[in-house]
């Protein structure tokens, strides 16, 4: 099958490289013609993915048209605030009846909407939409290291197709019909792994980063059902799966930021030192204004906010935290 990865990140390449191997004939696109030149003749980002070589027959192009001409499906792998640009620059060139994977974890920062919602703009017909999400570090995939994803669309016809096409020996796909849940469970796990950072980095301790992981997950539930997600959702892959991960591994990039922060960093400190996009920074901002229009309190979520851009120091967001009214775990109007 002639698939298109659109974008040429860690993920991208982890992805195009997955691909391949599964048989399928991959054109790689990277927006900079520089880089774009430099990846083609170097097969290697030394920088997001040292030691990983894309194999010849993976095409690197900076043309969008070029690198969708004649595909059947797009992989969708561009940072969230890129997204609408991108499909927009893709739009024109879009293969008849291609269908499109996006692995985004995000919200859009202005509208709040999730990846689906903006593709859809575009994109008339929802049934040639699907996402992928879940525990999957580039890192570890591009190793071959067992991973395990959940692809979720309206049409479950294109979500068993996609199934199909990613599955492997080391990369096991499910599927969901929940595309609410998975984006949201995507996109709110990284301002909580923030949160598990900035623990990290105060040196608090597992009993902290547990308790930072099981509330945030509770407020991802919440803020997720609200929106007309599926609970269940949350305590699979793209959920619990996924903060797991995100809160804990050294390769996690909101966690890094989140303990730089910690450690001392002011929030512009932090973020100069980061190599990669945090998609919790601008992701915090949305889930703020989208759990205020929901009536729903998340204090976890809240806090990283005020810690990112309002100046309130890490210190005093732990006793914010902890200063809350004693309550029931488990608030019974939520469900």
């Amino acid at each position: 099958m002639k698939l298109c990865v659109l974008g040429a990140g860690s993920w991208g390449i982890a992805l195009s490289v997955h691909l391949y191997r599964a048989g399928h004939n991959i054109s790689l696109w990277e927006h900079d013609p520089v880089k774009a030149e430099k990846l083609g003749q170097s097969r290697e980002n030394k920088v997001l993915l040292p030691g990983i070589l894309l194999p010849a027959g993976i095409q690197v192009t900076s043309s969008i048209e070029e690198a969708l001409k004649g595909g059947e499906g797009v992989v969708l792998v561009v940072p969230s605030h890129v997204v609408r640009d991108t499909i927009q620059k893709a739009f024109s060139f879009w293969p008849q009846g291609a269908w499109v994977v996006c692995t985004t974890k995000g919200l859009e920062e202005n509208s709040h909407l999730r990846m689906s919602q903006v593709l859809k703009e575009y994109i008339k017909d929802e049934d040639l939409i699907s996402v992928l999400s879940g525990p999957s570090h580039a890192e570890e995939v591009s190793q071959k290291m067992p991973t395990t994803v959940v692809s979720a669309s309206v049409n479950q016809a294109l979500v068993h197709t996609v199934q199909g096409i990613f599955h492997s020996d080391y990369f096991r796909v499910y599927t969901s019909p929940d595309v609410i849940g998975v984006e949201l469970g995507g996109s709110l796990k990284n301002v909580i792994a923030i949160a598990a950072g900035i623990s990290d980095g105060l040196g608090l301790g597992d009993n902290s980063k547990a308790a930072l992981m099981t509330r945030g997950l509770h407020e991802i539930t919440r803020l997720g059902v609200a929106l007309g997600a599926q609970p269940p959702t949350f305590a699979g892959l793209a959920g619990m799966g996924d903060l797991i991960v995100t809160c804990c591994s050294r390769h996690s990039r909101n966690r890094l930021l989140g303990e730089k922060i910690g450690k001392g960093a002011t929030f512009q400190q932090a973020l100069k030192e980061m190599v990669m996009v945090a998609e919790g920074i601008k992701t915090s901002h949305a889930a703020v204004e989208l759990a205020q229009r929901a009536q729903l309190e998340v204090p976890i979520t809240r806090e990283v906010y005020s810690v990112l851009f309002e100046g309130k120091g890490a210190k005093e967001a732990v006793k914010s935290l902890l200063a809350r009214a004693a309550k029931a775990e488990q608030d019974p109007t939520v469900w």
